[in-house]
Order: C-alpha cells, then structure tokens, then sequence
C-alpha cells in the first residue's frame, strides 16, 4: 500500500485524515500472470490502482483477440464505462503479468467523494488518465502507421515491453504478428 500512498501524496497532497478514509476501503488483488480480471459481459465493480504489474485490455474473438490497450504500474486500470454505469462491460481484461491492484468498489469510491475534502479531485484524476489513454489510442490509429504506434510503446516503457508477448503488441498496433516482425527488422 506505500506505493499507492506515495502516489497520493505526491499528485494529490492527501491529508492523513483523507488517507486513512481512502485507505480503509482499499481492497488488494494479487492476481497471477494469465488471469482474467474481467470478463466481457460482466460489469465492472472497481476501479483500479496497478502497484505492479501489466494489464491488457481486449476485446475477445473466436480467431484471436483484439488488443485495445495496456495499463502498467502507477497508473489506473478499469473498463471504466462499465464502472460509471454498472452495466455490463464490452470488453475483458487479464494480467500479462503477476499483478498487484489496490481496488475500490463502486459504492466505496462514491463515499470517499462524500466523506473526504480531496475524493472529487481522485476520481477526477482517474478519470481522465483513463480518457487520456483512449483517445490517445484513438488518434494514433487515425494519424500514425503501424510502425509508428509499435515505436510509441516501446518508447513509452521500453523496460516493461519485453513482458508483453509479440502476439498481443501485433493486435495491439493493428497488425499481424508476422508483419510486426519484419517492422522490429526494420527499425533494428
């Protein structure tokens, strides 16, 4: 929980009484490498704090699934629709990695808006980092070419990229995994 305190502390100055409110109703997910965090279909309960690890969002087919997004540690993580509506989610996701999440419960994060001076600015927060990464992914489909977005991630988090398997970085960028194979021969 240090690094999540750390976090707050830092981007939002939290005051120990707002800590202990906000901190009390934390629940951590160590959930191993593979797993399914959210199903599509099922509604999303939380809204999520990565202390470690790597989450991929995906829209799943019977072929193979599409690759929507990655979340990576220090930063938020839910099928945020979902979350904001409680109606069911359109799309999964699953831990690339043995993952740690500090949680929040729906309900849970409407008391802290209620009970702490610093709540509105959190889920604020939240809330657009998670925009941010959607409409990010969103324009660079529209304005940047394969290679492009491949460069973008891997400048991003060059360390945390070789966790990810290739297959899911293709459908990620909107290629096949062979041809994201010869953009890595090209730009090596």
């Amino acid at each position: 929980m240090e690094k999540i305190y750390q976090y707050y502390k830092q981007a939002f100055n939290i005051s120990e009484h707002d800590w202990d409110i906000f901190s009390s109703k934390l629940i951590r997910q160590d959930v191993n490498k593979k797993s399914q965090i959210l199903k599509k279909g099922e509604t999303e309960k939380y809204l999520s704090f990565i202390e470690e690890g790597i989450i991929r969002f995906y829209i799943p087919r019977i072929e193979y699934d599409i690759t929507i997004n990655f979340a990576f540690e220090g930063s938020f993580a839910s099928v945020y629709d979902s979350f904001l509506t409680q109606s069911p989610s359109t799309y999964s996701f699953e831990a690339i990695t043995n993952t740690v999440l500090w949680r929040l419960t729906y309900d849970d994060l409407q008391s802290i808006y209620a009970e702490t001076t610093i709540g509105n600015l959190i889920g604020r927060k939240a809330a657009e980092q998670l925009y941010l990464l959607i409409k990010q992914r969103e324009l660079s489909f529209l304005s940047k070419t394969a290679e492009e977005r491949y460069l973008d991630l891997f400048e991003s988090r060059p360390e945390l990229i070789k966790l990810i398997p290739l297959k899911y970085i293709a459908s990620y960028i909107g290629v096949t995994p062979q041809a994201l194979s010869r953009i890595r021969r090209r730009i090596t």
